[in-house]
């Protein structure tokens, strides 16, 4: 494969085109594949721009060609692209016309939506909506717990983002339950020591948001030390995923004091990002 020092152009995804082979009565598909490992590729490096970039060049693909599908799956990537930047505007809009998209395609109940679901569930809540997040959560459960074995990555990140939404609420006894879920169920997935690692920072967030940093002081720290001693696991890889973890998770470490495992994690993340 050619190695590129500039921009990348349309050049570079689309495939060429035999006019008189289209048929006009079924819609192009755009490469789903191609279009998520090129992404993997931007988020590696962080390079926010050029992810956005290329997500808004697939959607107007897709749109071009009348492939709904196509679109549907860039709206939801761009929906966490947006909501990552902390951008409300973008990500609500393309968590909306996901959910739009759902019942136009006639994908109510499938794993497709519960997906969707899920995503445009943490979107409402990332930007100050639990409430609507709940409801979406519900519908994604209802779709997951019906079709998904109980060792799916899925239904441990849904159950993650689940319990954040019902702290937020204040709704602290089914957060805990749905963090211990979203536990059980990582623990179950080969890699899953990221995500419980996450979840574990999130239970003693919500034991003081519940009990404030004295009472729950004790607590805190056992969820501190679990979640350290997950990030530690030597079996990970050391992609850019945990990298991004290890950035996710060094601001909870800064916050509750735990200076030097806060800069570790960050000097990691640094390192793989530098080398990627």
């Amino acid at each position: 494969m050619k190695e590129h020092h500039g921009p990348i152009g349309p050049e570079d995804y689309q495939e060429p085109a035999c006019v008189l082979c289209m048929d006009k009565d079924r819609p192009a598909p755009i490469p789903q594949r191609r279009v998520r490992e090129k992404l993997d590729e931007y988020m590696s490096r962080r390079d926010y721009a050029g992810a956005e970039r290329h997500l808004k060049y697939w959607l107007a693909e897709a749109q071009q060609n009348g492939d709904l599908r196509g679109e549907f799956f860039v709206r939801g990537e761009m929906m966490g692209h947006y909501r990552k930047v902390g951008d409300k505007d973008q990500s609500i809009l393309n968590a909306n016309e996901s959910l739009n998209l759902i019942d136009r395609l006639s994908f109510e109940g499938t794993l497709s939506a519960g997906t969707a679901y899920v995503n445009a569930a943490t979107v409402y809540d990332a930007f100050g909506m639990p409430e609507r997040s709940i409801e979406l959560f519900e519908k994604a459960k209802a779709v997951y717990e019906g079709n998904l074995p109980e060792n799916d990555g899925r239904l441990g990140g849904l159950y993650n983002n689940m319990g954040l939404a019902y702290m937020a609420l204040g709704r602290f006894g089914e957060a805990y339950e749905s963090f211990l879920k979203a536990l059980d169920v990582m623990g179950k997935v080969e890699h899953g020591a990221l995500e419980q690692a996450i979840t574990y920072l999130n239970l003693a967030n919500a034991v003081e948001l519940e009990h404030g940093l004295e009472k729950g002081e004790k607590k805190i720290e056992q969820y501190l030390e679990k979640a350290a001693a997950l990030l530690d696991d030597p079996t990970l890889p050391r992609d850019g995923y945990y990298a991004f973890v290890c950035e996710k998770c060094a601001p909870t470490f800064d916050y509750y004091g735990w200076f030097l495992i806060a800069d570790d994690l960050k000097e990691r993340a640094k390192t793989i990002y530098e080398r990627a």
